[in-house]
């Protein structure tokens, strides 16, 4: 039988059809040098520091699937802001012959505003609570990764970790693979070592240089948190006493 997934396989940057690669989004080095991006079947990471466009790239994504800004499954179709980067219209997509069965775009900085519509639309069937809100940040997260999203999906999280404590980034790496074996696809951005030692997992690293397919080893994430952990008085005393 023909595995349906990657339910995205890949996508194609219309670089033709850029009008200035001078100005936001496009002058990003990781934009800018963009052509094409391939999709793991199971677990995508984006990855780099502050600034080097992985939530302008994971948002661009996301919308040029049809998922609204703010987040949430495809019928979220509220804004509490206009502050979309264009980069979306330039994406074209390559996905599967068969459609996911569930999907959702969990956005950290605008989570809040989903929890807050899905309580006003009294909608929070299928995240076993009776309101989000009533949830911390991170129980509200684990929510609906454990019990909003069904399986068979395509699931885009831009840094889920926000508001995960260690051990919860470890429930959370344990529902994904859960959700992985139920024929589900992710494609995340982080900062979290933890996460990103998923295994087999496909990595993309943006920085100035652009966008490139790295080990678990080779990120920064790893290598500073390993340094740091196994030389943390040092490490303080240096970064204390400048």
């Amino acid at each position: 039988m023909t595995n349906a997934k990657p339910y995205l396989q890949s996508i194609n940057f219309k670089r033709e059809l850029v009008p200035s690669f001078d100005e936001y989004p496009f002058n990003i080095p990781a934009i800018s040098t963009l052509l094409s991006m391939d999709f793991h079947p199971d677990v995508t990471f984006i990855v780099g520091e502050n600034g080097a466009g992985k939530s302008t790239l994971v948002e661009g994504i996301a919308l040029s699937l049809g998922f609204g800004i703010e987040g949430g499954t495809k019928n979220v179709n509220f804004q509490t802001h206009d502050n979309a980067s264009p980069l979306s219209k330039y994406l074209a997509t390559v996905r599967s012959f068969k459609k996911p069965n569930d999907s959702y775009f969990l956005r950290a900085e605008s989570f809040y505003n989903v929890a807050t519509y899905m309580d006003e639309v009294d909608y929070t069937k299928g995240y076993g609570v009776r309101s989000l809100h009533e949830c911390s940040h991170g129980e509200s997260f684990m929510a609906t990764l454990t019990n909003k999203l069904s399986g068979g999906g395509l699931y885009i999280f831009d840094e889920p970790e926000a508001a995960l404590s260690p051990s919860r980034q470890l429930a959370a790496l344990t529902a994904i693979n859960n959700l992985v074996h139920r024929n589900s696809q992710f494609i995340i951005a982080t900062h979290s070592p933890i996460l990103l030692a998923y295994p087999n997992a496909k990595i993309y690293m943006l920085d100035d240089s652009g966008i490139r397919s790295v080990k678990y080893e080779e990120t920064e994430h790893y290598m500073l948190t390993k340094y740091f952990l196994n030389n943390h008085k040092e490490m303080m005393e240096i970064l204390l006493n400048q």
